[in-house]
C-alpha cells in the first residue's frame, strides 16, 4: 500500500465471486479486487483502504455507510481510496461507480479481521478435530465470517486470489474445511468482544517460513540472493530457471553428501553395497526402524533391476511415487534427476543408452529435512516402464545407508519455485492479494518444517513480523504465535533438541517484540502424530493472548513466563511474571523437567515452587551456567499458573552474585 499496492495490477471480482488475473480492465470488469466481496468484514475504528481496477485515467466513487470520496485511476488503471474509520456494526453496502458502471457489494460488516497463517497445523481443518461432528453442527454465527484464501505459488507477485476464495457467513458448510485453529480463536473472540469477526485462513501445509516472506523482506535478511535471483530468472523462462537450479542441486550434493563424495559414490555401479541393511521402499522411514525414528538428513536406497537386451533398448519411464523431501536419482551411475517436494511424485524420463544388458543399478539418495522422510509413498507405485510397454515392479525391498545427519550437512538451498519449501511464493500468491486489507491482527502457527536451523529462523520469524506490518500499513499490527507442540520421543535423560530450541527463538522473539503473543501449546500435542487434535485449546490460548496484547484487557490468564535465574550458594532460584495468584504443578508434588547446565553438561534436579519462583537444588551443578525447562521434543511437562496454562518452555542463562 505504501508503494500504491506495490504497483502491481490489481485484479478484481464481482460480488461475492472470485476471479483469476484480467490482463487488462474491460467494461464489463468489476471495479473492486478480489478480497473485497458480499459478506466481509472491514476492519473496524481504522481508516478503511479499497482498491480496484478501472479504465486508465478515470474518476471514481466511493461510497460507504453514507460517506462518498472520490478516486482516480492511474495510467494502468489501477485505483485506491480511503473511507473513514467506521465502528463496529452493519451490514452495509460498498459501492463503486465509474462512467455509468457501478459495482454494489452488500452484507458488510465492520468488525475486527484476523489473518490466520503457515503450515498444516494451522490449515488443518475444523472436520478433522476432536468432536467435529459436534463443532460443526454448532458453527452457525451471522456475526462471524469466513474467508478460504486457496492455494496459490506463484513465482511473481499476483493480486488475484486463486478461484474459490469467497468470503462465506459462518455456518456448517463453510466451516467444515476451514481452518480449524483459526475458527476456535474467531469463536473466542466473537464471545468476548461482542463485535462482528472476520477470519482469513491462507495456509500451505508442509510450508517453510522463507516462503511467506516477500522478496525485499528476505533480501534484507540476506543470504537468499542465489534463490530470489533464479527465482526471477524462472519466472521469465522456467527452463532456464531449472538449467541454473539444477546446477547448484548437483554442487550441493558434491559438496555436503558423503555418498556422493570419494572416488567411489555410492550411486556407482562399482560401489558395494552387500553390508547394506534391506527395507521396503514405503513408507516414512521414521517408522520402519527405532534409531531413525527422529532422523532428518540424507539417506541413500539402491536396487538392482535384471534386462534383457531387447528390453534394454530405446528409453525408459522411473516412478519412484512421492519422496520427502529431496532426492538425487541416478540410474547405472547417469543422473536421471532430482526434485523438491515431500508430496510430489517423481517420475523420471531414462534417455536410450542409459540402460544395458544384465544387471542394472538404480541409485536413489534421499534428504529429509523435517518429519517424515525416505520413499514414502506406496510400493506399488515404484516402478521403471520399459520402451516395449513392459513394466518392471520396485516393490521388492531396497539396500539402504545413512550418509549424514543434518547436522553436518550444509544448509540445501531449496528449489525456489515450488510452493512450500521455496522462497517468496506463497507471499506472492496468498499475501499479496491481502496486502492492504485492514486487519486487527495475525495468528501464526508454523515452523515444524523449519527445524533444521533454529537460528535462522530468529532472523526469518523477525522478518516476517516486519514485513506484514509494512505490507498491511500497520507498524503496530499484533503477531501471535502457537509454539511448537510436543511431538516425538520421549527421554529420560536431557538431550538437545532442535524443537526444543526452535521454541526458545519463538518465545525470545515475541518477548522482545512490543506487540506479540505466545500460544504456548507444550501439554496439549501428540508425541505420535505432529497433528494433534485438539485444536479448541489451541484457538482459545490465542484468542486470550489476542485480548491481553491486541485489546489491551487487564487480567486475561497468560502462560508463566521465566523472568531471571539466579544462584545463591547451592540453590538456584527462577522467577516467573504471568503467574496470577502463584504457580501449581499438577499430578506430582514438585515440577519436573527442569535441567541446570555446567561444564559437564546438563542434568535433571529437583524443583519445588514456592509462590512465583521455583527452587531448584543447584548442590551437584555448583558450576550451572544455564536453567532449561522442558528442553525435548516431547517433554512432560507439569507446571501451570493458576489459570491452567502451561508455563513456557526455556533456556535461561544463570546470573551469579556479584
Amino acid at each position: 500500500m505504501k508503494q500504491f499496492l506495490k504497483a502491481a495490477g490489481l485484479a478484481v471480482v464481482l460480488a461475492g465471486a472470485a476471479t483469476g488475473v484480467l490482463a487488462q480492465t474491460s467494461p464489463t470488469s468489476p471495479l473492486l479486487a478480489d478480497v473485497f466481496q458480499d459478506h466481509a468484514v472491514l476492519q473496524r475504528d481504522r481508516p478503511i483502504a479499497v482498491w480496484g481496477r478501472a479504465a486508465p485515467d478515470s474518476q471514481l466513487a466511493v461510497t460507504l455507510a453514507g460517506t462518498t470520496v472520490a478516486a482516480r485511476a492511474d495510467a494502468e488503471g489501477r485505483w485506491r481510496a480511503v473511507l473513514p474509520a467506521l465502528p463496529a456494526g452493519g451490514p452495509h453496502e460498498l459501492s463503486v461507480a465509474q462512467d455509468g458502471r457501478t459495482q454494489v457489494l452488500t452484507d458488510l460488516l465492520i468488525g475486527d479481521v484476523w489473518l490466520c497463517s503457515g503450515q498444516s497445523n494451522m490449515e488443518f481443518g475444523v472436520r478433522s478435530v476432536t468432536n467435529a461432528d459436534t463443532e460443526i453442527g454448532a458453527s452457525a454465527d451471522p456475526q462471524l465470517r469466513l474467508l478460504l484464501v486457496g492455494r496459490s505459488s506463484r513465482p511473481s507477485a499476483t493480486d488475484a486470489m486463486e478461484p474459490g476464495s469467497v468470503w462465506r457467513v459462518s455456518g456448517p458448510e463453510s466451516v467444515r474445511d476451514f481452518s480449524a485453529t483459526c475458527f476456535f480463536m474467531g469463536k473466542q473472540l466473537r464471545r468476548s468482544q461482542n463485535v462482528p469477526v472476520g477470519l482469513i485462513a491462507a495456509s500451505w501445509g508442509g510450508s517453510v517460513i522463507e516462503d511467506w516472506l516477500s522478496e525485499p523482506a528476505l533480501r534484507r535478511i540476506g543470504g537468499y540472493d542465489l534463490s530470489l535471483d533464479t527465482l526471477a530468472v524462472y519466472a521469465r523462462s522456467p527452463e532456464e530457471g531449472r538449467r541454473i537450479w539444477a546446477e547448484t542441486s548437483d554442487r550441493w550434493w558434491r559438496d555436503n553428501d558423503p555418498g556422493s563424495a570419494g572416488s567411489t559414490p555410492w550411486y556407482s555401479p562399482a560401489y558395494d553395497d552387500s553390508s547394506w541393511p534391506t527395507a521396503a521402499p514405503e513408507g516414512f522411514w521414521e517408522s520402519s526402524s527405532p534409531e531413525l525414528m527422529m532422523f532428518n538428513g540424507v539417506i541413500w536406497h539402491r536396487t538392482t533391476v535384471t534386462l534383457t537386451a531387447a528390453q534394454a533398448a530405446g528409453e525408459a519411464t522411473l516412478r519412484l511415487g512421492p519422496v520427502d523431501d529431496v532426492d538425487t536419482t541416478w540410474i547405472n551411475g547417469r543422473k536421471i534427476g532430482g526434485r523438491e517436494g515431500w508430496d510430489t511424485p517423481r517420475t523420471y524420463s531414462v534417455p536410450a543408452g542409459v540402460l544395458h544388458e544384465g544387471r542394472n543399478l538404480i541409485a536413489v539418495g534421499v534428504l529429509d529435512t523435517g518429519g517424515g522422510g525416505g520413499l514414502w509413498g506406496p510400493a506399488a507405485e515404484k516402478t521403471l516402464t520399459l520402451a516395449d510397454g513392459s513394466v518392471v515392479s520396485l516393490a521388492d525391498p531396497w539396500r539402504r545407508r545413512v550418509a549424514a545427519p543434518i547436522s553436518e550437512l550444509g544448509n540445501l538451498p531449496r528449489t525456489p519455485w515450488i510452493g512450500g519449501s521455496g522462497v517468496t511464493t506463497l507471499s506472492n500468491g496468498m499475501i499479496e492479494p491481502l496486502e492492504g486489507y485492514g486487519l486487527a491482527g495475525v495468528a501464526w502457527y508454523q515452523g515444524e518444517s523449519n527445524v533444521g536451523d533454529p537460528e535462522g529462523y530468529r532472523r526469518l520469524l523477525h522478518g516476517l513480523f516486519a514485513d506484514w506490518r509494512d505490507r498491511f500499513d500497520n507498524e503496530d499490527l499484533p503477531f501471535f504465535a502457537v509454539q511448537l507442540a510436543n511431538f516425538g520421543p520421549a527421554t529420560s535423560a536431557p538431550t538437545d533438541s532442535a524443537w526444543a530450541a526452535l521454541r526458545e527463538i519463538q518465545r525470545e522473539v515475541v518477548e522482545a517484540d512490543g506487540n506479540a503473543g505466545l500460544a504456548v501449546a507444550i501439554d496439549i500435542g501428540d508425541r505420535y502424530d505432529i497433528h494433534p487434535t485438539n485444536k479448541q485449546e489451541v484457538g482459545r490460548r490465542l484468542a486470550l493472548a489476542a485480548r491481553a496484547v491486541a485489546h489491551g484487557e487487564e487480567g486475561v490468564p497468560a502462560s508463566p513466563s521465566p523472568r531471571d535465574a539466579r544462584i545463591t550458594g547451592e540453590v538456584v532460584t527462577v522467577s516467573f511474571d504471568r503467574v496470577g495468584q502463584g504457580l501449581v504443578v499438577y499430578g506430582a508434588s514438585r515440577p519436573v523437567g527442569f535441567e541446570l547446565c555446567g561444564a559437564a553438561g546438563c542434568r535433571f534436579v529437583d524443583a519445588r515452587v514456592d509462590g512465583a519462583t521455583v527452587v531448584l537444588d543447584a548442590a551437584d551443578v555448583p558450576d550451572a551456567t544455564t536453567v532449561r525447562f522442558c528442553w525435548a521434543d516431547s517433554p512432560v511437562c507439569n507446571l501451570y499458573g493458576d489459570a491452567g496454562l502451561p508455563a513456557v518452555p526455556f533456556d535461561l542463562p544463570v546470573t551469579r552474585p556479584r
